[in-house]
């Protein structure tokens, strides 16, 4: 009987945990929804060959720029050694600094997976969202959804802003794009090599790091904010990118009493009207 009695108890924790994730993952879809919608920010889900990327924007007619916003890592691990099932993320940080950004046209872009249903597609696997975040599947599908707005909007030139491993694919498409005119990273995860041998997690071999191509931003105007007291993705991260981007283009403004998951977007109105260095 009391086997029987902790059976069925252990079988009432894994329906309540289960359940528990489930009302999780609808709330971090309902308050994105409730923060884009108070920000005039539109939903818009767009194909790409290998997933479909979650979007909000808002634009006004003629778009010549548009600030982008891409966001970090979400909710990838549930422990420091099992992956989530979905990586929507619980504090959609990038959203919210989309929110703030008082840009006539603003664009939001999730990552593979993140915001899409419930159920995820089959194309969703976790590994989309632990050890290949970074791979160049996951480049290619957020330079494609770039291609869609500048299909609709012939010439238009972006403005990236990237936060934690955003700031990464962020960096990334401005090394591979000739239409993107400025880059700023919040806590960006810039030298991904680097940043898991910090925490000792292990390696990402698919990984494709901002670091390899620092060299070729060495022309693009570009701020890359940190926290002081961000233990996640501390300040030698961005500095170390510094160095290697070189030249009088790029910058790394330290924010006193900021950690990784600090309400960046309270003071982002600010931080935007920092000028970039001269070049």
């Amino acid at each position: 009987m009391q086997i029987k009695g902790k059976t069925l108890f252990a079988g009432i924790l894994i329906s309540l945990s289960f359940l528990f994730a489930g009302c999780v993952s609808v709330n971090s879809r309902t308050e994105a929804a409730r923060i884009a919608s108070a920000a005039g920010l539109n939903s818009e889900n767009i194909p790409t060959r290998s997933f479909v990327i979650a979007t909000w924007g808002r634009f006004t007619p003629p778009v010549k720029s548009m600030r982008v916003y891409i966001e970090g890592d979400g909710f990838a691990w549930k422990s420091r050694t099992q992956p989530s099932d979905d990586p929507t993320p619980h504090l959609p940080t990038g959203l919210k600094l989309a929110a703030a950004d008082p840009e006539q046209n603003v664009l939001y872009l999730a990552r593979p997976c993140q915001f899409i249903g419930p159920p995820l597609p089959a194309t969703c696997q976790v590994n989309w969202w632990t050890n290949d975040r970074f791979s160049a599947v996951v480049i290619d599908a957020m330079n494609e959804a770039l291609d869609v707005f500048v299909s609709r909007y012939p010439g238009v030139k972006f403005d990236m802003v990237g936060y934690s491993g955003g700031g990464n694919i962020a960096a990334l498409l401005a090394a591979r794009r000739h239409d993107i005119q400025s880059l700023r990273t919040v806590a960006g995860n810039l030298d991904v090599a680097w940043v898991n041998t910090l925490h000792n997690v292990t390696p990402m071999p698919n990984a494709i790091s901002a670091m390899d191509s620092a060299v070729k931003l060495r022309t693009l105007p570009q701020i890359h904010y940190s926290g002081d007291a961000d233990k996640t993705v501390p300040v030698d991260v961005a500095r170390r990118f510094q160095q290697a981007v070189g030249g009088n283009c790029v910058r790394v403004e330290v924010v006193s009493g900021m950690t990784h998951s600090s309400d960046w977007a309270a003071i982002w109105p600010q931080l935007l009207k920092n000028p970039f260095p001269g070049c």
